[in-house]
């Protein structure tokens, strides 16, 4: 199945689901997640869109538990930096519709425990499809270098068997 293709069957699938149904289906990942993050004190998430995990109330609970999250802020067609994540007063409304906070850029990669990284679609390799434009492969690229931690987060209908794969992109540790 080309890429395309895949895209397409997954969101096809999710349109399958209310809100609310997601919103459930969310709750044994984030259980799971909570568990791998646990000793972890900086931590790479994102803020999801509403057909993705829900990560808003995870995010809010690693602030309050003293713990640094981070999330990514999209710079131009190529880049996405980060900036600490301090509340959701903080967002505001960035590229491709996805809630972004503002603040400085946070550059100590080096620190990063663990990236939480979303996905469309991934395989028990590790292997990720992404919405398309690259921006969390040429950031994995660059994290690799220090070794951190990914995870990729998805709901279990977006487990499949393989990912159609280039050279350019960059897998994940290990898939929630």
């Amino acid at each position: 199945m080309l890429k395309s293709e895949l895209r397409q069957h997954i969101k096809t699938i999710k349109r399958q689901f209310t809100h609310q149904q997601l919103s459930e289906l969310s709750l044994p990942v984030l259980s799971r997640l909570r568990l791998l993050l646990s000793d972890a004190q900086t931590i790479m998430a994102y803020y999801s869109l509403p057909d993705e995990v829900c990560t808003h109330q995870l995010i809010d609970e690693l602030v309050s538990d003293g713990k640094t999250v981070l999330l990514p802020k999209v710079i131009d067609d190529t880049t996405m930096e980060l900036c600490r994540y301090t509340g959701s007063k903080d967002l505001r409304l960035g590229a491709f519709h996805i809630m972004e906070p503002i603040g400085e850029p946070f550059t100590d990669l080096s620190s990063i425990d663990v990236v939480m990284v979303p996905g469309v679609a991934f395989d028990a390799q590790g292997h990720r499809l992404g919405r398309g434009r690259g921006y969390y492969d040429r950031f994995l690229r660059k994290i690799s270098k220090v070794r951190t931690r990914t995870i990729g987060v998805c709901f279990d209908f977006q487990k499949i068997d393989k990912v159609p794969t280039t050279p350019n992109d960059i897998s994940v540790c290990e898939v929630v």
